[in-house]
């Protein structure tokens, strides 16, 4: 495995076209290291959500270079970037994100064998198990308290045991006792497996849980505790 587990590379990105169009990523450089826990921060239109679903194999660059895992996702088909995606990357959404007729425990195990990953129910049930749903496996997303349904979104993130979790304001829906314990959650699971977090998040305690900061605005890189740090110690040496 690479030191650095993501390598952006001079990230452009232009959402939109004529007149409507915005330049949302303007030539970022960004590594994150294997078993990283980075928090993404930054005011709204900023241009960091646009960033995690580049890193989620979700958007597409205009140009420069995206490689996780030393995989060039930049040069992928949709076919082959879908299936790397299903298979390293896991995903949290604010919203769950859920499907309403399927239950918890379709909700994690149809994605894996979408991926043709052996057992998928049985893996799906020990996720859910693994984050405290083990009575609600057959419960449907609206039998679900916000709370479960986030904890059902992150079992099926983990099925798939993927190298990097993004998180998307994984707290931003739930009142604040539930996004505390969602968060112990992710945090606790990502130390558990050694996996690489990334989230993004406008709650500043959930950023400082993070190992790292990085600041956005504008499009641009305008803070990073780790090159801060970096920085502060070669002035000190």
């Amino acid at each position: 495995m690479p030191e650095n587990i993501i390598e952006l590379r001079k990230a452009d990105l232009t959402l939109g076209s004529q007149a409507a169009a915005v330049h949302v990523l303007r030539g970022i450089d960004l590594s994150i290291r294997a078993g990283e826990a980075a928090g993404i921060v930054g005011p709204s239109g900023s241009g960091k959500s646009t960033l995690l679903m580049v890193l989620a194999g979700l958007e597409r660059l205009d140009s420069g270079e995206i490689v996780i895992d030393g995989a060039p996702l930049h040069t992928f088909s949709e076919d082959a970037l879908a299936d790397f995606r299903g298979r390293n990357i896991g995903i949290v959404f604010q919203s769950f994100h859920l499907i309403a007729n399927m239950t918890a425990l379709e909700n994690v195990a149809v994605p894996l064998e979408l991926a043709n990953i052996a057992d998928p129910f049985a893996i799906a049930e020990n996720e859910l198990r693994a984050v405290g749903l083990g009575e609600r496996l057959h419960h449907y997303p609206g039998q679900l308290s916000g709370g479960e349904q986030q904890r059902v979104a992150i079992a099926r993130a983990l099925a798939p045991s993927p190298k990097v979790l993004i998180a998307d304001e994984p707290t931003g829906n739930l009142d604040t006792e539930t996004g505390r314990q969602i968060a112990d959650l992710l945090f606790s699971k990502q130390a558990e497996r050694g996996m690489t977090l990334v989230l993004v998040t406008h709650d500043p305690s959930l950023a400082a849980r993070c190992s790292r900061q990085i600041g956005v605005r504008s499009g641009h890189i305008e803070s990073d505790s780790a090159h801060d740090a970096a920085l502060h110690q070669r002035q000190t040496a």
